[in-house]
C-alpha cells in the first residue's frame, strides 16, 4: 500500500519484472528503495513466488492522484502495448 505523503513528498510509478517467471508488477508508493525491497523480501503475498524483482522502469509525480492514474493506465490494455 502507498505511504501517505506529505506536501512535498514525491510520488513514483514503478514497473518490476520478476527474473523467476518474467511477468510484470506495476504499482506506486513514494518510497521505491524500500518498496522494492518489501517485494523482494516476500512481504507482498502476490509476488512471494515470483522473486527475486528488479526495477526496470520508474516515473516520478508530484501528486498520489498522478502517480495513481499512470499506474491504472500501465495496468491497462491500451497501457500494456
Amino acid at each position: 500500500m502507498p505511504a501517505s505523503g506529505g506536501p512535498y513528498t514525491m510520488w513514483h510509478t514503478y514497473v518490476l519484472i520478476s527474473l523467476k517467471d518474467e511477468n510484470f508488477y506495476i504499482g506506486f508508493t513514494t518510497d521505491i528503495n524500500r518498496r522494492i525491497k518489501e517485494h523482494n523480501s516476500g512481504k507482498t503475498k502476490s509476488l512471494y513466488n515470483r522473486r527475486p524483482l528488479k526495477l526496470i522502469h520508474k516515473e516520478n509525480f508530484l501528486t498520489e492522484i498522478e502517480a495513481k492514474k499512470r499506474e491504472q493506465f500501465l495496468k491497462s490494455g491500451q497501457g500494456r502495448k
